[in-house]
């Protein structure tokens, strides 16, 4: 038994400073440098990665017993070939999840936290291996994929350790209670609270985030003592899978049952979700996928509690710009950003139909969706770089709705593949000019590199309508371009009033796209794309209770 609770405590209370602070800071570089990941890690990890394909992917204990699954295909071409293991029947896995449970739930929240921050730490140290999984499963382009599927992911999962620790510090320790009695004794009683986990927590996770959107989760459910079960989309399980071996190799060297922490994968002609969550032994549900899903959970399974984020219409209000050229470079990237399949990618850019004022004079509606327009071809005009950016597109209905995005108003920018990509799924945004009043075009979450300029009557109606659309179907993210003050004032209490976050006037290398953990709140939790935070005090609270024991005292 290696108890890491001595290990990690300097790393945990400097992460329980940041999300105080809300300043810079990351536990774990994003550059794939090998100063940072050592000189042979890249290659090696790779290689490994390559060591997995077309094998049974082994998970030491894991049940197993049933037929096992797998049929995972590359955006960028090959059929991965990897299978893993299923146990013979749902219930075998929430069993072994509940006999393991006991001595998880016994231990300190510092112990807990000190075994997940070591897990955390491992698998920074694989980040190579998780980001070829991430990039052959979701389509990320490499660099992206070592990012978000590493070190940005890595940060989450700390981040939820520290608010899990810091709202169950909240508990008090033992206490003496004295209450007066008049001229009698006072009346007096030895306190003392137990933590107790809410139960067996199900993480249901998606194609295009693998591992940054199960970490947050799976960790809080961890910190707080609940086992879990993870669901990875079938399209993308072995992040997962290399991650939860990762997780039970560190949990076993604890001393504690690797069975607090499952996978359960399915295949997409054996779909397993809805019969899983069903399990009256699930407490916990953390869900990222589509709003029709989210809609079946909430509606069936009303007393569970579900974290969960979906679709929703992010939106960009062009008003003004003072340096017109960086902001349409900016829009560029934020709509080619891996082929717009981020749940943070802008849709909607809303923008008065005549016209706005700019550093190089009075632009048109006309004059804006063009330049915009012109940037992505700038940005994407080497091949090479757009691969790099674009990565490859997950799921092939994506090509389809870009196809269907075409009738759908006045195309200013057409949508093509990479060339010289090879046999993967590749397509440029398209951007689609529409009026204000076309509301089934620009309402619905079009997910993909799809873009539309809807025309608005003037700037505060531009603000009108994006905020109006988003508290109506939802959003993550909301920008704004701006010179008047009391126009941004204005546009920032009607996108808090949406639920919404709000960026003004970004340019340069910091996009709308972009989340930092251990400062910005991902989601709100109150508008219809979110009903919970990444990561908050409200995201960990929930996953556990507080019992008393009161006894007499001498």
């Amino acid at each position: 038994m290696v108890d890491f609770t001595a290990k990690h405590a300097a790393l945990l209370e400097r992460a329980l400073q940041a999300i105080g602070e809300r300043t810079y800071w990351s536990a774990y570089p994003e550059s794939p440098s090998p100063k940072v990941y050592g000189e042979t890690a890249k290659d090696e990890q790779e290689a490994a990665f390559k060591a997995l394909l077309g094998k049974p992917f082994d998970i030491p204990g894991h049940p197993a017993g049933g037929p096992a699954t797998g049929g995972e295909i590359s955006p960028y071409g090959p059929t991965l070939g990897v299978t893993y293991p299923t146990a013979a029947k749902l219930q075998g896995l929430t069993d072994a999840s509940l006999r393991a449970m006991d001595d998880w739930a016994d231990a300190s929240p510092e112990t807990r936290a000190g075994v997940l921050i070591e897990v955390i730490e491992r698998l920074n140290r694989q980040s190579f291996l998780i980001a070829n999984a991430v990039m052959h499963t979701s389509g990320q382009a490499f660099m992206m994929a070592f990012q978000a599927g590493g070190p940005h992911a890595q940060d989450r999962a700390l981040e939820a350790v520290a608010y899990a620790v810091a709202e169950q510090r909240r508990v008090p320790r033992p206490a003496r209670w004295e209450k007066p009695q008049g001229k009698g004794e006072p009346i007096r009683l030895e306190k003392s609270w137990r933590i107790v986990p809410k139960g067996l927590g199900l993480v249901i996770g998606c194609a295009t985030f693998p591992t940054w959107n199960t970490y947050p989760g799976l960790f809080a459910s961890l910190a707080t003592g609940n086992p879990v079960i993870v669901k990875p989309h079938p399209a993308a399980i072995l992040p997962a899978a290399i991650s939860i071996r990762i997780a039970r190799e560190v949990i076993k060297e604890a001393g504690f049952d690797p069975n607090i922490l499952l996978l359960a994968a399915d295949s997409a002609e054996k779909p397993i979700t809805k019969k899983l969550a069903q399990l009256p032994e699930i407490e916990i549900i953390d869900y990222t996928g589509s709003t029709a899903f989210g809609e079946w959970l909430r509606m069936t399974l009303p007393e569970k509690q579900i974290y969960a984020e979906e679709a929703g219409v992010n939106a960009i209000v062009v008003a003004g710009a003072s340096n017109f050229r960086a902001m349409c470079d900016n829009i560029a990237f934020s709509l080619s950003l891996y082929s717009g399949q981020m749940c943070t990618a802008p849709q909607n850019i809303f923008v008065p139909r005549g016209g706005v004022e700019t550093d190089e004079g009075k632009k048109s509606f006309a004059e804006v969706g063009a330049a915009i327009a012109s940037a992505i071809d700038r940005l994407l005009s080497d091949p090479a770089r757009a691969q790099a950016v674009l990565g490859a597109i997950q799921n092939p209905a994506t090509l389809k709705r870009v196809a269907q995005a075409r009738k759908l108003g006045d195309v200013i920018r057409d949508s093509a593949p990479v060339e010289g990509a090879g046999e993967a799924r590749t397509a440029s945004p398209i951007l689609v000019a529409v009026k204000a009043r076309d509301l089934d075009a620009y309402t619905e979450e079009r997910f993909g590199p799809i873009a539309f300029l809807v025309a608005c009557a003037d700037a505060k109606d531009a603000v009108m309508q994006a905020s109006l659309s988003i508290f109506q179907r939802g959003a993550i993210t909301a920008a704004l371009y701006a010179t008047d003050e009391t126009l941004i004032g204005h546009a920032e209490k009607a996108f808090a009033r949406a639920g919404v976050n709000l960026s003004v006037n970004l340019t340069g290398n910091i996009f709308v796209n972009q989340s930092a953990a251990f400062s910005d709140f991902h989601a709100t939790g109150a508008n219809p794309a979110s009903n919970a935070t990444l990561t908050d005090p409200a995201f960990v609270a929930n996953r556990f209770r507080v019992v008393a024991v009161r006894r007499m005292a001498a």
